[in-house]
Order: structure tokens, then sequence, then C-alpha cells
């Protein structure tokens, strides 16, 4: 799966290596009960604009 700015965080994750990822480049709390009660309606970009993450390159990383 390519991962884009509308996927959702449950769909990144099902990858094991993609909480690596998200950690890397600061995404908070993937696994915390709060974060998990939101996985499937919150999209990498939301998440991204929330945190003022860089989205290009967190989606490269995910992408390779």
């Amino acid at each position: 799966m390519k991962v884009n700015e509308n996927s959702t965080l449950a769909e990144i994750v099902a990858d094991s290596l993609a909480e690596e990822i998200l950690h890397k480049h600061g995404v908070p709390c993937v696994t915390c009960p709060y974060a998990a009660q939101e996985m499937n309606t919150l999209t990498i970009g939301q998440v991204s604009k929330i945190y003022e993450l860089n989205l290009p390159a967190i989606l490269k990383d995910l992408n390779k």
C-alpha cells in the first residue's frame, strides 16, 4: 500500500515497521489509549498538521 496524506494511522501501523518510522519523525503517542480511539479516523496529514511535522519526509520514509 502506498501511504499518502489521507492514509489513516490504523492503515499505516498495520505495517510492523511503520511505528518505528513514525516515532523517528516525532509522531507522538501512536500506541497510547487516546490515539487508539482515533486510529481509524485520524490521517497522517491531520496529525502532521496538528503537530507541525514534516509530512513529505514522513511519507517518503513510510513508502520506502
